[in-house]
């Protein structure tokens, strides 16, 4: 079994509990983590807490030098790491090379330019110096479908902040956080400024969320989950950034390149096996364009290769556990069960081994739905027609959730124009690409807060004034 990583070694567990590591591809148990007890909490942010001086106060840009030898060694690693998450949650090789791996390599060197080129944040108002200072110690709290970006978008800040981290990964995928951990101690990171507790988010988690000594908790995971997590830091008035579910809309207007935005659409509601928060899974079209948009999705699901990460002409890995393909095979049923058409996909165990569920597209789907309404996080799509672009807005606007969306038109003006009433927190604009030094993050109840570039810095920074 694995170790805990405190005080800048690695240590066993006190509960002497571990937790199986399953390959959602073959079902088989590779490796075994600890299962973590509130006492692992309190030695990890003890260290944390007593490296928080000496880490605060180090200059900006050497905080910056050892973010950006991390990402040199994430580069030089990046095919081990790959494989890792691979293995570990089911991606396919390439597409856990190029994003799950490569761009949390770029974010890291982004901050480590930011950490450099910000210096000491000091600005003048009137008679008053206004301070940004580290908030301390950050609890993050990672989701296993992106198990190594998503440490990355809460560590890499932090750290770059001044602030000191402890980490609870997700305890179904991981081992790419702990490949991370190897990374930032042969990158020289000083003991105890980054710390790793695994186990399960009801004692692990709720431990952090509710200590007393973290000053500031970063969670990405469901709504349900979040909202556990504000409740408990809520006790002791706690800094909270939440980074929680979508239900993405994909607006495609009259004029706009139709076979372009269902074909760029179906991908972005497919991808990472559509275990993705800010998937489009909503592909809203005008009624006259309707029927042909319905028949190219689904003739494009059925491109989509099942198979296993290392497989050639793999484009779609298994979800990542028996549970999370359970979630999606209920909304399946129950999306048939409203009404709704089922015109790809559909089937549930479509290989012999492994966590799958095949590539599915709905249509005649209606707001209201159920598959309209709630996260499913598989790879399933569903097609809303619409007469208006007000109507469009308005199904768009429809859900608790806000996280992303996109807007494809025939010109970027008026694409733009519907981007604007969209209650969301990014939109893709006839297939903008996605850039790792802007705000991510939602409206509603997708979250609090915002992730990546300046913008996320500033979640681990105090403000300070003193009138002069």
């Amino acid at each position: 079994m694995r170790h805990l990583y405190v005080q800048g070694a690695w240590v066993s567990s006190s509960s002497g509990e571990g937790i199986d590591v399953v390959d959602p591809s073959t079902e088989q148990v590779i490796d075994r983590v600890p299962a973590g007890s509130p006492g692992d909490v309190d030695r990890a942010v003890a260290a944390a807490r007593a490296a928080f001086p000496s880490w605060s106060g180090a200059a900006p840009a050497d905080r910056g030098k050892i973010l950006k030898a991390a990402a040199g060694l994430l580069k030089d690693r990046a095919e081990q790491m790959a494989r890792t998450i691979a293995t570990d949650m089911g991606s396919p090789y390439a597409f856990a090379l190029k994003v799950q791996t490569l761009m949390p390599a770029a974010v890291l060197a982004d901050h480590a330019r930011l950490a450099e080129e910000r210096g000491e944040t000091e600005t003048r108002v009137g008679n008053s110096l206004i301070l940004r200072e580290p908030v301390g110690v950050v609890g993050a709290i990672t989701p296993w479908n992106y198990p190594l970006h998503q440490v990355v978008c809460k560590v890499a800040p932090a750290l770059a902040a001044g602030c000191t981290v402890v980490l609870k990964p997700s305890e179904v995928a991981p081992l790419a956080a702990y490949a991370f951990a190897e990374i930032l101690h042969d990158a020289g990171l000083p003991a105890g400024v980054f710390n790793m507790v695994s186990g399960p988010g009801p004692v692990v988690g709720e431990a952090i969320a509710s200590h007393t000594d973290v000053d500031m908790v970063s969670f990405t995971g469901s709504t349900r989950a979040g909202r556990r997590v504000a409740a408990l830091a809520s006790h002791t008035v706690k800094r909270v950034a939440l980074e929680l579910g979508g239900k993405s809309a994909n607006v495609i207007l009259p004029g706009a390149d139709l076979a372009t935005a269902v074909k760029l659409g179906v991908a972005g509601a497919f991808v990472n096996s559509g275990q993705t928060c800010s998937a489009l899974t909503r592909m809203l079209v005008h009624r006259d364009e309707y029927d042909g948009a319905v028949a190219q999705a689904a003739a494009l699901a059925g491109t989509y290769t099942l198979g296993g990460p290392f497989d050639e002409g793999t484009r779609l890995g298994p979800l990542v556990s028996a549970a999370q393909r359970d979630r999606v095979v209920h909304y399946l049923n129950r999306g048939q069960e409203e009404g709704a058409r089922l015109v790809a996909g559909g089937g549930d165990r479509p290989l012999e081994r492994g966590f799958y569920v095949e590539p599915t597209v709905f249509a005649g789907v209606a707001p209201g739905m159920v598959i309209e309404q709630e996260e499913i996080f598989g790879p399933v799509l569903s097609l809303i027609p619409y007469t208006s672009v007000d109507e469009a807005v308005d199904i768009a606007n429809g859900t608790p959730y806000g996280l992303s969306g996109a807007v494809w038109a025939a010109t970027q003006e008026e694409a733009v124009a519907v981007a604007r009433r969209l209650r969301t927190g990014q939109v893709a604009i006839n297939g903008g690409r996605f850039n790792i030094s802007a705000p991510f993050g939602g409206f509603k109840q997708s979250g609090v807060g915002r992730e990546l570039g300046e913008f996320g810095l500033e979640e681990y920074l105090e403000v300070k004034s003193l009138q002069l």
